[in-house]
Protein backbone atom coordinates (compact mmCIF):
# COMPACT_ATOMS: atom_id res chain seq x y z
CA UNK A 1 0.00 0.00 0.00
CA UNK A 2 1.24 2.99 -1.08
CA UNK A 3 0.23 7.04 -0.21
CA UNK A 4 1.04 9.92 -2.01
CA UNK A 5 1.93 13.06 0.00
CA UNK A 6 1.57 16.58 -2.13
CA UNK A 7 4.25 19.19 -0.56
CA UNK A 8 1.85 21.96 -1.87
CA UNK A 9 -0.73 20.46 0.38
CA UNK A 10 1.78 20.21 3.81
CA UNK A 11 1.69 22.57 6.29
CA UNK A 12 3.70 25.80 6.32
CA UNK A 13 5.24 28.41 8.39
CA UNK A 14 6.47 31.61 7.29
CA UNK A 15 8.22 34.00 9.59
CA UNK A 16 11.31 35.92 7.60
CA UNK A 17 14.38 34.39 8.99
CA UNK A 18 12.59 31.00 8.30
CA UNK A 19 10.63 29.26 5.80
CA UNK A 20 9.04 25.30 6.79
CA UNK A 21 7.28 22.82 5.06
CA UNK A 22 5.72 20.52 8.00
CA UNK A 23 4.95 16.47 6.99
CA UNK A 24 3.32 16.07 10.16
CA UNK A 25 0.95 18.11 12.81
CA UNK A 26 3.81 20.70 14.46
CA UNK A 27 3.53 24.31 15.57
CA UNK A 28 0.67 26.33 14.47
CA UNK A 29 -0.37 23.55 11.66
CA UNK A 30 -2.51 20.95 13.56
CA UNK A 31 -4.49 17.93 11.81
CA UNK A 32 -5.73 15.46 14.17
CA UNK A 33 -5.43 12.91 11.48
CA UNK A 34 -1.70 13.72 10.47
CA UNK A 35 0.00 13.60 13.68
CA UNK A 36 2.69 10.83 13.03
CA UNK A 37 3.57 8.12 10.99
CA UNK A 38 4.29 5.11 13.56
CA UNK A 39 7.55 6.04 16.01
CA UNK A 40 7.72 8.80 13.37
CA UNK A 41 6.83 11.82 14.80
CA UNK A 42 7.89 15.12 12.68
CA UNK A 43 9.71 15.66 9.63
CA UNK A 44 10.14 19.85 9.26
CA UNK A 45 12.28 20.70 5.67
CA UNK A 46 13.30 24.01 7.40
CA UNK A 47 15.11 27.41 4.95
CA UNK A 48 16.99 29.30 7.59
CA UNK A 49 18.50 33.00 6.60
CA UNK A 50 22.12 34.10 7.16
CA UNK A 51 22.69 34.83 10.63
CA UNK A 52 19.63 33.45 12.36
CA UNK A 53 18.24 30.61 13.54
CA UNK A 54 17.04 28.09 16.51
CA UNK A 55 17.88 29.80 20.06
CA UNK A 56 19.00 27.86 22.99
CA UNK A 57 15.52 25.47 23.69
CA UNK A 58 14.82 22.45 25.63
CA UNK A 59 13.73 19.18 24.57
CA UNK A 60 12.77 15.98 26.43
CA UNK A 61 12.10 12.30 25.42
CA UNK A 62 12.39 12.44 21.98
CA UNK A 63 15.02 11.17 19.06
CA UNK A 64 16.26 13.87 17.34
CA UNK A 65 17.93 13.32 13.36
CA UNK A 66 18.89 16.40 11.67
CA UNK A 67 19.78 15.80 7.65
CA UNK A 68 21.45 18.98 6.31
CA UNK A 69 20.74 19.57 2.42
CA UNK A 70 22.44 23.07 1.81
CA UNK A 71 24.31 25.25 3.79
CA UNK A 72 26.24 25.14 7.15
CA UNK A 73 24.31 23.89 10.14
CA UNK A 74 26.26 25.43 13.39
CA UNK A 75 25.12 23.32 16.55
CA UNK A 76 25.56 23.74 20.35
CA UNK A 77 23.98 22.60 23.34
CA UNK A 78 24.43 21.69 27.74
CA UNK A 79 26.11 19.05 27.02
CA UNK A 80 28.90 21.66 26.02
CA UNK A 81 28.96 20.13 22.09
CA UNK A 82 29.36 22.65 19.38
CA UNK A 83 29.66 21.14 15.82
CA UNK A 84 29.40 22.43 12.35
CA UNK A 85 27.82 20.35 9.66
CA UNK A 86 27.63 21.08 6.22
CA UNK A 87 25.35 19.15 2.74
CA UNK A 88 24.97 15.35 3.48
CA UNK A 89 26.15 15.18 6.77
CA UNK A 90 23.84 13.97 9.72
CA UNK A 91 23.58 15.05 13.59
CA UNK A 92 21.97 13.43 16.03
CA UNK A 93 20.62 14.04 19.43
CA UNK A 94 18.67 12.47 22.18
CA UNK A 95 17.06 14.46 24.36
CA UNK A 96 16.11 11.73 27.05
CA UNK A 97 15.92 13.24 30.40
CA UNK A 98 16.45 17.10 29.00
CA UNK A 99 18.90 18.76 27.04
CA UNK A 100 19.12 22.72 26.14
CA UNK A 101 20.28 23.16 22.54
CA UNK A 102 20.42 25.47 19.73
CA UNK A 103 20.82 25.26 15.60
CA UNK A 104 22.14 28.11 14.07
CA UNK A 105 23.18 29.17 10.52
CA UNK A 106 26.69 31.26 10.77
CA UNK A 107 27.33 31.21 6.97
CA UNK A 108 25.84 33.64 4.00
CA UNK A 109 24.11 31.22 2.45
CA UNK A 110 20.47 30.16 2.75
CA UNK A 111 20.52 26.90 5.24
CA UNK A 112 17.92 23.71 4.34
CA UNK A 113 17.61 20.70 6.52
CA UNK A 114 15.40 18.10 7.73
CA UNK A 115 14.72 17.79 11.39
CA UNK A 116 13.13 14.58 12.23
CA UNK A 117 11.55 13.97 15.20
CA UNK A 118 11.53 10.06 16.45
CA UNK A 119 9.17 8.96 19.79
CA UNK A 120 12.03 6.83 21.38
CA UNK A 121 10.99 3.49 22.54
CA UNK A 122 11.50 4.36 26.70
CA UNK A 123 11.64 7.61 28.58
CA UNK A 124 14.32 8.77 30.70
CA UNK A 125 17.01 8.00 28.73
CA UNK A 126 20.40 10.13 29.34
CA UNK A 127 21.32 12.85 26.88
CA UNK A 128 23.78 12.11 24.00
CA UNK A 129 24.60 14.03 20.99
CA UNK A 130 27.18 12.88 17.64
CA UNK A 131 26.97 13.41 14.18
CA UNK A 132 28.58 12.09 11.46
CA UNK A 133 30.57 13.26 8.35
CA UNK A 134 29.08 11.04 5.40
CA UNK A 135 30.87 11.69 2.39
CA UNK A 136 28.17 12.42 -0.27
CA UNK A 137 29.40 8.94 -3.08
CA UNK A 138 28.75 6.70 -0.38
CA UNK A 139 25.14 7.76 -1.72
CA UNK A 140 25.28 7.29 -5.07
CA UNK A 141 22.82 5.28 -6.68
CA UNK A 142 22.68 3.20 -3.76
CA UNK A 143 20.93 3.76 -0.36
CA UNK A 144 23.27 4.78 2.50
CA UNK A 145 22.44 3.69 6.16
CA UNK A 146 22.63 6.72 8.24
CA UNK A 147 21.04 5.38 11.61
CA UNK A 148 19.72 2.09 13.00
CA UNK A 149 18.42 1.04 16.36
CA UNK A 150 20.84 1.33 19.24
CA UNK A 151 19.59 -1.91 20.38
CA UNK A 152 20.81 -3.29 17.56
CA UNK A 153 18.95 -5.67 14.50
CA UNK A 154 20.04 -7.15 11.33
CA UNK A 155 20.94 -3.46 10.01
CA UNK A 156 24.01 -1.22 11.18
CA UNK A 157 24.71 2.19 10.75
CA UNK A 158 27.06 4.61 12.03
CA UNK A 159 24.36 6.89 14.31
CA UNK A 160 22.14 5.00 16.99
CA UNK A 161 19.33 5.81 17.99
CA UNK A 162 16.50 4.45 20.62
CA UNK A 163 13.86 3.07 18.54
CA UNK A 164 13.16 0.70 15.94
CA UNK A 165 13.98 2.39 13.18
CA UNK A 166 16.24 2.73 10.32
CA UNK A 167 17.11 5.97 7.87
CA UNK A 168 18.53 5.65 5.07
CA UNK A 169 19.41 8.54 1.93
CA UNK A 170 20.38 8.34 -1.52
CA UNK A 171 21.68 10.55 -5.00
CA UNK A 172 20.16 9.24 -7.83
CA UNK A 173 21.60 9.73 -11.71
CA UNK A 174 19.22 10.72 -13.96
CA UNK A 175 17.20 7.81 -16.02
CA UNK A 176 18.78 4.99 -12.73
CA UNK A 177 16.54 2.52 -10.78
CA UNK A 178 17.20 1.35 -7.68
CA UNK A 179 15.10 -0.22 -4.99
CA UNK A 180 13.37 -0.12 -1.84
CA UNK A 181 12.46 -3.41 0.33
CA UNK A 182 9.70 -3.05 3.14
CA UNK A 183 9.62 -6.31 4.87
CA UNK A 184 6.57 -8.04 6.41
CA UNK A 185 5.50 -5.63 9.43
CA UNK A 186 7.75 -2.82 8.53
CA UNK A 187 6.46 0.58 6.66
CA UNK A 188 8.20 3.49 5.20
CA UNK A 189 8.03 7.23 4.69
CA UNK A 190 10.43 8.49 1.83
CA UNK A 191 11.05 12.50 0.44
CA UNK A 192 12.08 13.57 -2.41
CA UNK A 193 14.45 16.05 -1.32
CA UNK A 194 15.48 17.09 -4.60
CA UNK A 195 14.68 16.36 -8.36
CA UNK A 196 12.15 14.80 -9.41
CA UNK A 197 11.29 11.03 -9.56
CA UNK A 198 8.84 7.68 -9.89
CA UNK A 199 8.40 5.79 -6.95
CA UNK A 200 5.72 3.15 -6.58
CA UNK A 201 4.28 4.03 -9.66
CA UNK A 202 3.84 7.87 -8.39
CA UNK A 203 5.43 10.79 -9.83
CA UNK A 204 7.46 13.35 -6.87
CA UNK A 205 8.98 16.26 -7.40
CA UNK A 206 11.01 18.34 -4.90
CA UNK A 207 9.65 17.81 -1.12
CA UNK A 208 6.85 15.57 -1.96
CA UNK A 209 6.94 12.56 0.01
CA UNK A 210 5.42 8.86 0.15
CA UNK A 211 3.98 6.47 2.65
CA UNK A 212 4.11 2.94 2.19
CA UNK A 213 3.75 -0.53 3.87
CA UNK A 214 5.28 -3.76 3.88
CA UNK A 215 5.95 -3.82 -0.20
CA UNK A 216 9.13 -3.31 -2.55
CA UNK A 217 9.24 0.13 -4.32
CA UNK A 218 11.24 0.93 -7.56
CA UNK A 219 12.45 4.09 -7.86
CA UNK A 220 13.30 5.84 -10.99
CA UNK A 221 14.67 9.55 -11.04
CA UNK A 222 13.26 11.10 -13.84
CA UNK A 223 16.08 14.04 -13.50
CA UNK A 224 18.91 13.79 -10.58
CA UNK A 225 17.07 12.89 -7.58
CA UNK A 226 18.22 13.24 -3.50
CA UNK A 227 15.99 11.04 -1.62
CA UNK A 228 15.79 9.94 2.06
CA UNK A 229 13.61 6.90 3.81
CA UNK A 230 12.73 6.60 7.19
CA UNK A 231 11.73 2.92 7.68
CA UNK A 232 9.94 1.99 11.08
CA UNK A 233 7.78 -0.67 12.50
CA UNK A 234 4.42 -1.00 11.34
CA UNK A 235 2.23 -0.36 14.25
CA UNK A 236 -1.11 -2.71 13.16
CA UNK A 237 1.55 -5.09 12.45
CA UNK A 238 3.33 -4.79 15.46
CA UNK A 239 -0.08 -5.30 17.25
CA UNK A 240 -0.62 -8.78 15.38
CA UNK A 241 3.16 -9.89 16.16
CA UNK A 242 4.90 -9.22 12.48
CA UNK A 243 7.69 -7.50 13.78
Amino acid sequence: MTRFIDSNKMGRSRLGWLDSYFHFSFAEYYNPENLNFGALRVINDDLIQPHSGFDAHPHKDMEIVTYVVDGELTHADSMKNKRTLSRGQAQYMSAGTGVVHSEHNMGIETLRLLQIWILPDGDGYDPNYGDYPFLWEDRENKWLHIASWADGNSLDAPIKIHQDVNIFASSIDEGKIIDFHIGLGRQAYLVLIEGAAEMGGWNLNERDALEAIEQNLKIKAKMKSHIIAIEVNHPIAKARGLH
